[in-house]
């Protein structure tokens, strides 16, 4: 492995380690929370809004991404391209979890 190999794989998997930082926070319900739905959200609304399930929506995104960055990081490590292809599959699971609970959310929420 060379040198820039061993750089990158540093890289991905130091982002990894971010983003399952950041999911436990978000399961925690603590620190910022990184969702769509709060950031644009107006004062007034941010006042009366449950932050819980979007603290949930978001920690389990981040779990999804930290593992599309460990099969990033293996697949350099191990010169293996082929581990990329199982990044697909947690990418979608990603993307349709994150509408399947926005819909769920609003449903809840009645907005």
């Amino acid at each position: 492995m060379t040198t820039a190999e061993t750089v990158l794989a540093v890289i991905v998997f130091a982002i990894a380690g971010l983003l399952i930082f950041l999911g436990i926070r978000h399961f925690r319900l603590r620190g910022f929370l990184l969702n769509n739905a709060w950031l644009y959200a107006s004062e007034e609304e941010r006042k009366t809004m449950d932050k819980k399930p979007y603290y949930r929506q978001s920690a389990v995104v981040f779990w999804l991404l930290s593992l599309v960055f460990v099969m990033m990081g293996l697949s350099v490590v191990l010169q293996d391209h082929r581990v990329v292809l199982l990044e697909i599959p947690v990418i979608a699971a990603a993307l349709i979890y994150t509408v399947v609970s926005s819909v769920n959310i609003r449903k809840k929420t009645g907005g």
